[in-house]
């Protein structure tokens, strides 16, 4: 698709909105040794380039929101220049284009060529494949009964048949697999079922509770159980707002989305805070490893020391009660357990 990249002040006013409403924070840290221009490469990140000027690069709308030659910062292109100036004694970012003009013309990119916020590459399959659902959503969805001829497994270009009233009356719905049960490891409150979809589907017909469906594509394997819902309507984002946390919202890592003991450097996270507490896409925390519980050597018994920070985080996406993050930063592995907290 191909975006024409002009009259951008529009977009411009968006970023200039969230600049104002931040400041009121402590004034942008530039970093001792931060450059003076920085030519933008294939794989860059709007959280990357920020990095190299800012201490916390998570202000980002701060430093180029309010510069009307970088009115949309997501239509930043490989070959671009940012270069470092000041307004008013701020630090502002401003930006030649990559290529050659004699004249003034429009400007014409595709549009998905565009440097992101953060890296989708890690994160695109948990924006459109995952679901958290409370309990009462997962009782009352349809469930695979049988695959055609009586498979117990199904794929792509089979048919197979579910029971249950369809929660949305639509043809396409969407082939879910329970993969986990987060409970809150504080309070013991159930915080919601996370799904993985497995398989798009297509509605045929529908014979009281009886739904006829084909497989159009699948991640893997159909089986018996898995619950059908509908296909999430929503896009995948990929402009992120960054901010920080709602001031006293704390909580804990619950999991870690890619299966392994400890995440790292864009590893995807679970969070035990979600929509109930105000948490949405954007939003940054600390994180702080747990301390240790040690002997202590001359009085005896067991200590507990202190928690260090280990990393930041961006929320991606938030359901009711918990949140997914993305690790932008990281100094120490995050695992299980660890805080996460305000970044300020």
């Amino acid at each position: 698709m191909k975006q024409l990249l002009c009259g951008l002040l529009v977009a411009g006013l968006l970023f200039s909105s969230v600049a104002t409403a931040q400041t009121a924070q402590a004034p942008l840290e530039l970093k001792p040794n931060h450059p003076t221009e920085y030519v933008v490469v294939k794989g860059d990140t709007l959280w990357g380039i920020s990095g190299h000027f800012l201490n916390r690069p998570w202000r980002w709308p701060e430093i180029w929101g309010v510069n009307p030659q970088i009115a949309n910062p997501h239509l930043i292109y490989p070959g671009d220049v940012i270069y470092l100036t000041w307004v008013d004694g701020q630090p502002r970012l401003g930006l030649r284009p990559g290529e050659e003009r004699l004249s003034p013309r429009v400007r014409e990119l595709p549009l998905e060529q565009a440097i992101p916020a953060i890296p989708l590459r890690d994160i695109n399959s948990f924006i459109s494949d995952n679901l958290v659902v409370q309990e009462d959503v997962l009782s009352q969805a349809p469930y695979v009964v049988a695959g055609e001829n009586r498979r117990l497994i199904s794929g792509a270009g089979d048919r197979v048949y579910g029971r249950g009233e369809l929660i949305r009356d639509d043809r396409n719905q969407a082939i879910y697999r329970p993969a986990t049960e987060y409970i809150d490891p504080v309070t013991g409150e159930f915080l919601g079922y996370e799904l993985f979809k497995v398989a798009d589907t297509r509605v045929t017909s529908v014979n009281d509770d009886i739904i006829t469906m084909d497989l159009v594509r699948s991640n893997e394997e159909v089986r018996a159980t898995y619950r059908v819902l509908p296909t999430e309507e929503t896009r995948i984002q990929s402009v992120f707002h960054p901010k920080p946390a709602p001031e006293g919202v704390e909580g804990l890592i619950i999991g870690l989305l890619k299966g392994v003991s400890s995440a790292g450097q864009f590893d995807a996270v679970v969070l035990n805070v979600g929509q109930r507490e105000a948490v949405e896409p954007g939003h940054v925390f600390s994180v702080y490893r747990t301390g240790e519980v040690v002997r202590d050597p001359i009085a005896g018994g067991q200590i507990q020391l202190p928690s260090e920070h280990a990393a930041i985080l961006m929320v991606f996406k938030s359901f009711d009660k918990v949140s997914y993050g993305l690790i932008m930063r990281a100094t120490n592995v995050v695992s299980i357990g660890d805080e996460i907290r305000n970044p300020d």
